[in-house]
């Protein structure tokens, strides 16, 4: 009796566990992909929260290192937008952002055709050499802001950093994807 009555218990107390597990175990390889590609990213929860909504559409790394860079590129596309907006300043960080999304548009089409073959060693070279510029034009552009001080300064710095960590996170996933065509972990 007392056997049946503590066999029970455990079979109750192991139900939600496995209906937990279970429910989540169709939806989790999609969003695991997201999680256990930013876990080491530069930054891994800006990572994770402007990924995540890439979940379902991201089931594969290629597909994941696109998603990354279409949001750098709409955080380069905005920030330059903010940018151009202002009277002090800046036109160097304009024209800098303006590459930045050139180079950003070339990495994505070269990762949407991207292709298995002779030509993926150079595709590849191409995509994180774009990335890594864009990233060094975010670096450098608040070089035109350095005579200003206040709030303006501080508004550019937030929306340039921001740019860049998105940016960072994009290269990388690029470069993950890199390692792991190459057969590396």
């Amino acid at each position: 009796m007392i056997r049946t009555l503590h066999s029970c218990l455990l079979i109750l107390l192991l139900s939600p566990t496995m209906l937990i597990s279970t429910t989540h175990a169709g939806e989790a390889p999609k969003h695991d992909l997201v999680r256990r590609s930013c876990v080491h990213a530069s930054y891994p929860e800006i990572c994770l929260r402007t990924l995540s909504s890439y979940g379902a559409a991201a089931s594969t790394p290629r597909d994941l290192a696109q998603a990354a860079v279409r949001v750098s590129l709409a955080h380069v596309r905005r920030a330059s937008e903010f940018l151009s907006q202002l009277k002090v300043g800046g036109r160097n960080c304009v024209e800098q952002m303006g590459d930045s999304v050139e180079e950003l548009s070339k990495t994505l089409a070269a990762l949407e055709h991207l292709r298995r073959g002779a030509d993926f060693r150079w595709q590849m070279s191409n995509a994180e050499t774009w990335v890594s510029a864009a990233l060094t034009n975010e670096d450098t552009c608040l070089d035109g802001f350095k005579e200003i001080d206040g709030k303006v300064r501080s508004d550019v710095r937030r929306k340039i950093t921001n740019v860049a960590r998105v940016t960072s996170n994009a290269l990388y996933l690029i470069n993950l994807l890199d390692d792991q065509s190459r057969g590396k972990p």
